[in-house]
């Protein structure tokens, strides 16, 4: 199993076991667990430094989820996750997240605009700089200004249920990934820009679809999708 490693510390915090299910999400998306391993409440708490409860609530909070499932008097093992699952979360956050880009085109005005260039602006310099950790802060900023000034409260709160499946840090491991999130973002300004809501449903569309496209690719690479019979090389 994949050795857990904090980026930061893990305090005391409500929001905790939550912190912990990212955490793990990101090790199954990013192909550094894989289906069938177990996952152990003593190893995990050991690694994050932290008691056992809040690891068990993750975990209990991804059984719900489908991340993992519980095998009786065994432990929590991580489930299958296919091309098609993956592909359906991408699909579910293109659809939502092109509709909130529409409305958000219709109301369009000079200073959520501003402040849109503003973060892109910032993207961009963070690319040119190498900071990948804050091309994803800057991304996620975005996209929230995004959404938020769609002004239809239950469909982000419907995005966010989806995006949370794809932990951010995912995204600074895909090489390709911020210079499509520049280009991307740019197609996707010009049509705010015009206050065109199709277009810049489209744009948003075609950029969530890409880079769901990316993150396949990515844990194929990862052997994530290993076939049987290359299992049964091993």
């Amino acid at each position: 199993m994949a050795t857990l490693r904090t980026q930061r510390g893990l305090g005391l915090r409500p929001q905790l076991s939550d912190e912990v299910a990212a955490r793990i999400r990101e090790l199954i998306l990013d192909g550094r667990v894989r289906p069938g391993e177990f996952l152990r409440l003593e190893r995990l708490a050991l690694q994050f430094g932290i008691s056992v409860t809040p690891v068990r609530e993750a975990l209990q909070s991804l059984r719900s989820e489908g991340f993992v499932h519980l095998e009786p008097r065994r432990g929590f093992v991580v489930a299958s996750l296919s091309k098609r699952d993956v592909a359906d979360l991408f699909w579910a956050q293109a659809t939502i997240g092109a509709e909130l880009a529409a409305r958000t085109a219709e109301r369009m005005g000079p200073d959520l605009l501003e402040q849109l260039i503003g973060l892109q602006r910032a993207l961009e310099q963070a690319t040119d700089a190498g900071r990948l950790d804050l091309v994803e802060e800057h991304n996620h900023a975005f996209h929230r200004t995004i959404n938020l000034a769609a002004d239809s409260a239950k469909l982000a709160w419907t995005l966010g249920s989806v995006v949370r499946y794809v932990p951010r840090g995912v995204w600074t491991r895909l090489p390709e990934w911020p210079e499509v999130a520049r280009a991307d973002h740019r197609r996707i300004l010009r049509a705010l820009q015009r206050k065109d809501a199709p277009a810049t449903g489209a744009a948003m569309r075609q950029h969530i679809t890409r880079s769901g496209e990316l993150l396949v690719a990515h844990l194929e690479r990862q052997g994530l999708w290993r076939s049987v019979l290359d299992d049964a090389d091993d």
